[in-house]
């Protein structure tokens, strides 16, 4: 797909998300009845009827569909275009009343998230964006942040990881630690110059992390695996390692700060 045809591909998202606020302003914060699947994560009727509308908004013939909320049959592996999906990512928090849950959605070329559009209904945020046109938040033009030291930087943790003590080995960091739900969402808000940075110290889906790439790398910033390679989406197998996430000029002293802990350094 040549990238002039993004653009058509951003109505698309942007359609889709209208829609999924729809669905989440039926839903009362704090009120939510939510089952839970193996592994003890929660899913609500929420996201079921988000995955619905996504589909419908979102998917053209001849695309792959990779959702969390689908039954994965591997015949995305023959698209080139395939759009992978969160339909709630955050769900604990949706559940819980947090307002930090997002719908994040991906169109990946190739293997490259290219455009993506993230949600969170609760802040009434949007961000969206693609390799060509860059991104916007809330309408407005907008870039990943262009810090180049890490003293003083906002880093965005896995609220999760936080409360399991996992960043604790951080507490005596130069830059600033700040726990949020979702991790589309915090990649969002990374690719908007709202915090500096964000890394995970655990696994991920590629359905978590994809339209997050999209939009950090639309707005100039810097995403890699934290074994060092390419976030390449579409795989077979779809867990990758944590990511990091940065503005353009962090990057050095983030990768170099990274590198030198143990606790990151034994997952490579």
């Amino acid at each position: 797909m040549h990238k002039s045809s993004y653009s058509d591909v951003l109505d698309r998202i942007q359609a889709a998300i209208e829609q999924a606020k729809l669905v989440f302003s039926k839903y009362t914060l704090g009120e939510i009845a939510a089952e839970y699947k193996a592994g003890h994560d929660p899913v609500t009727e929420a996201d079921k009827e988000l995955d619905v509308v996504l589909r419908k908004n979102l998917l053209r013939a001849g695309e792959g569909w990779f959702s969390e909320e689908s039954a994965d049959d591997l015949s995305r592996l023959r698209h080139e275009h395939v759009w992978v999906v969160d339909p709630l990512d955050g769900t604990r928090e949706f559940v819980a009343g947090i307002p930090e849950f997002c719908v994040s959605i991906a169109f990946v070329d190739r293997g490259k998230p290219v455009a993506g559009g993230i949600c969170n209904p609760a802040s009434g945020e949007v961000f969206l964006g693609s390799a060509n046109f860059g991104i916007t938040y809330n309408g407005s033009p907008a870039q990943a942040s262009r810090r180049s030291n890490l003293s003083g930087a906002t880093v965005l943790a896995s609220r999760s990881e936080t409360n399991r003590g996992d960043w604790e080995a951080f507490q005596n960091a130069p830059f600033k630690i700040q726990p949020v739900g979702s991790v589309a969402y915090k990649l969002a808000l990374v690719a908007a110059g709202l915090a500096d940075a964000t890394f995970t110290l655990s696994p991920k889906h590629e359905w978590d992390i994809a339209g997050g790439v999209a939009l950090v790398q639309s707005a100039g910033g810097h995403v890699e695996l934290l074994d060092g390679l390419e976030v390449i989406c579409n795989r077979e197998q779809t867990l990758v390692s944590g990511l990091v996430a940065c503005g353009p000029m962090l990057k050095g002293e983030l990768l170099r700060f990274l590198s030198s802990h143990p606790q990151l350094t034994a997952t490579k």
